[in-house]
């Protein structure tokens, strides 16, 4: 793992601690500890805006694979300048998005538990999906990199299709860089066992992370990274299309605001008859 720290963040909540920003790489599989001072961070997340709409329904809702519940926001135009291609994004050749037909601008995040970058912003991108408007679906992704990143990955796809990953995905964040209550390195049995106080059987549940059906998941995942061109964490993909490159994280969401309004203005201008040449 290369850790290049940045700017500190409480992990949610329930941390009192910070941890240094850091892109998490997908080449280096040995854990490193969290750093506490550094530089600029590398991979951040970006979100974008349109026009100004009315409000979405207050009514909270799940997204995210259940990971965040949301209270949709309205649509608002986003701020500063433009983003650069090749500067503050790479536009994916025949990118697609990880769910396609959705009906949504989707926002991918990907990340890894055992990733101190991840965990830093982990309470900034929630707060910020958690209030994207009704048309825009966030969806956490974890990455499948090899070595440890494994087990951790499939703990996510399990949670996910056990209902569980709601309740234990800012959790996970805080037993493996706070309470150090699971390692880097833990096996599918010890995390498993993580998942008893959600009320998970954990040898039923370290079978489903030795499923078929995980590893279909996984695979899925590493496809999408593959075409995607991602190679460390946390790193946004829109709709499939625009690769986030490595900025802080407040930048990187912005940037990520105008890559969904260029999404939204875009399927506008598709949606509306041509006209009749007069």
């Amino acid at each position: 793992m290369t850790l290049r720290p940045a700017s500190l963040f409480r992990l949610g909540l329930t941390l009192a601690a910070a941890l240094a920003l850091a892109a998490c790489s997908s080449e280096a599989p040995t854990p490193a500890a969290p750093a506490t001072t550094g530089a600029p961070a590398a991979n951040a997340p970006a979100d974008a805006a349109g026009t100004v709409a009315p409000p979405a329904p207050a009514a909270a809702t799940a997204t995210g694979s259940e990971a965040i519940v949301r209270t949709p926001g309205p649509i608002v135009p986003p701020t500063g300048p433009a983003p650069v291609a090749g500067s503050d994004y790479v536009e994916i050749a025949g990118g697609q998005p990880f769910q396609p037909n959705s009906g949504k601008i989707e926002v991918v995040e990907v990340f890894g538990y055992t990733c101190p970058a991840c965990a830093n912003f982990e309470p900034l991108v929630s707060a910020w999906a958690a209030k994207l408007p009704a048309d825009v679906e966030f969806t956490p992704l974890a990455a499948p990199f090899g070595g440890f990143w494994m087990p951790y990955a499939k703990a996510f796809y399990t949670a996910q299709s056990t209902g569980l990953l709601a309740q234990s995905h800012e959790a996970m964040f805080k037993a493996i860089h706070l309470d150090r209550s699971l390692a880097h390195d833990a096996n599918d049995q010890q995390i498993a066992q993580f998942y008893a106080q959600y009320g998970a059987d954990p040898k039923q549940f370290a079978s489903t992370m030795a499923s078929f059906a995980i590893n279909a998941k996984m695979s899925r995942a590493q496809q999408f990274l593959q075409r995607s061109g991602v190679d460390s964490t946390p790193t946004l993909v829109v709709d499939g299309k625009y690769r986030i490159i490595n900025k802080s994280w407040e930048e990187s969401l912005r940037v990520a605001e105008h890559l969904i309004a260029a999404e939204r203005a875009a399927g506008v201008a598709s949606a509306q008859p041509a006209g009749d040449g007069g």
